[in-house]
């Protein structure tokens, strides 16, 4: 009974992840509509303003985030997600309600406010469920995600205007009153104190009653993890370089353990390295702007039979990158599917400039080049910066890291448009192209392989001139 609430319970807030990703995919139907005469709008969007369309609700995201981790623990799991589902219900009221270009940018950008989510539901997810299904749960909000990009594709191609707008407001109002009726999570519980309250929330995610045996066990294991001893914790040789003797009555800040510690300044390096890359080969826009893009790239097939295919790959080769990211290791992964990605890019791009084979080869190139990212460079990179961090740094290193892959999503979607005006369609796959071959040869040279190791031998491994790291690396 208990993994039933469990999943349920996973099921409901994850459907914040779906709205979210209607909202961030729905330029891609619209996009070509707001521009034209017969506009919806007031008005035609301006270049300027087809640019931001689909950039606004990134820049939205990078400027809540930090907010978000800032009152996660403070306000809560559930109010932050209550919080996240209003954003939304707003967004799209604001959008159905007037036609004004101006009002319909600011929605976007509000919207995006709701793009903490990625911070959220995986933490709200990974304190309700036990451990033995607490994996599988987790990846739900990226599954959902998917849905919500499929979703987005198929209104935009089988609906009108109007129609899809309120659709899309009456499921945000959904979601927000599906979050009503789910508990704050035990452990957010009793860090604020709430004991009692935790109990109950524990009871109700187990299915069992908050004076059970089970439940106590468990909430006695949580207890010891927000207040753990670490006087007893085994401590790593680089850890006994960055702390003196009196390692108890002194704590470092981020900015100082970053100065002390080379592995973390490498860790970093390489996290921030790969992700920037892996964001930049391009997958993102085939996403954001799926229907202008195969429209240009290959008229004669519908695009939005296209863009649903797209959102269908990027479902299922996301659960099989889960699945072997754990069997085959991350770096191979990264490496491989990087490659791979570069190839689909050369030969799509000599495609679209071309024209040497049927346009159907052209579709066909863009589902083989999706679903290559989805494997490595679209899960590997999450993965990484969420294992590689001592937990010291590890909320900090995490944020920024987050942070920093929605300023680059901003980024390629700002300059996408005005330098597919310059250069055209097809270089522009060859620019990925090149920039996925660099990600190879970068995790090729630079990371480590941490598939079943131990967040302090993943330090040494940062660390080249550790003996311990050749060790590591020998027994691999």
């Amino acid at each position: 009974m208990g993994v039933w609430v469990q999943a349920g319970s996973t099921a409901l807030i994850c459907c914040v992840c779906v709205n979210m990703a209607a909202m961030f995919m729905w330029p891609s139907s619209t996009l070509t509509l707001f521009q034209c005469d017969n506009t919806p709008l007031h008005r035609p969007l301006t270049e300027a303003e087809a640019n931001m369309l689909g950039s606004l609700s990134s820049l939205g995201a990078l400027i809540s985030t930090p907010f978000t981790g800032m009152m996660l623990d403070r306000l809560g799991r559930k109010n932050i997600s209550l919080l996240i589902g209003v954003i939304g219900v707003i967004s799209w009221s604001m959008i159905s309600l007037s036609n004004r270009v101006e009002v319909v940018l600011v929605a976007i950008f509000l919207s995006g406010l709701s793009g903490s989510v990625f911070l959220v539901v995986p933490v709200y997810i990974s304190e309700i469920c036990q451990t033995s299904i607490r994996g599988t749960m987790t990846s739900c909000s990226m599954v959902f995600y998917g849905v919500g990009m499929l979703v987005s594709y198929l209104m935009g191609g089988y609906m009108n205007y109007y129609p899809m707008v309120y659709t899309c407001l009456t499921m945000a109002v959904v979601s927000t009153l599906f979050i009503t009726v789910l508990k704050e999570t035990p452990v957010c519980l009793m860090a604020k104190g709430l004991n009692e309250e935790a109990a109950k929330s524990l009871a109700f995610y187990r299915g069992l009653k908050p004076e059970s045996k089970e439940v106590l066990e468990e909430l006695n294991i949580i207890q010891r993890s927000l207040s753990p001893d670490l006087d007893c914790a085994e401590v790593t040789p680089e850890e006994q370089k960055l702390n003196p003797a009196d390692r108890k009555h002194q704590k470092l800040s981020v900015i100082q353990f970053m100065n002390k510690s080379r592995s973390t300044r490498k860790a970093l390096f390489v996290c921030v390295t790969i992700l920037t890359l892996s964001i930049f080969q391009g997958s993102v826009v085939v996403q954001v702007y799926a229907g202008p893009l195969f429209s240009a790239a290959i008229p004669s097939v519908s695009s939005t039979l296209c863009s649903v295919v797209v959102a269908v790959v990027t479902v299922l080769t996301g659960l099989v990158s889960a699945y072997l990211t754990e069997v085959t290791g991350r770096r191979p992964l990264m490496i491989h599917s990087s490659t791979l990605s570069g190839l689909c890019c050369i030969l799509l791009g000599t495609q679209i400039q071309l024209g040497w084979a049927p346009s159907w080869v052209t579709a066909l190139f863009i589902f083989v080049f999706t679903a290559t990212y989805s494997l490595g460079s679209g899960m590997v990179p999450y993965v990484l910066f969420a294992e590689v961090f001592l937990p010291e740094v590890k909320s900090f290193m995490s944020m920024l890291t987050v942070e920093w892959a929605w300023f680059c999503n901003y980024v390629i979607l700002l300059i996408f448009n005005p330098l597919l005006k310059v250069v055209g369609l097809g270089p522009i796959f060859y620019i990925f192209a090149v920039i996925c071959f660099v990600t190879s040869v970068f995790c090729m040279l630079e990371q480590p392989e941490t598939k079943g190791l131990h967040c302090e031998d993943i330090q040494h491994l940062f660390d080249k001139k550790s003996s311990k790291a050749r060790r590591i690396e020998g027994s691999a």
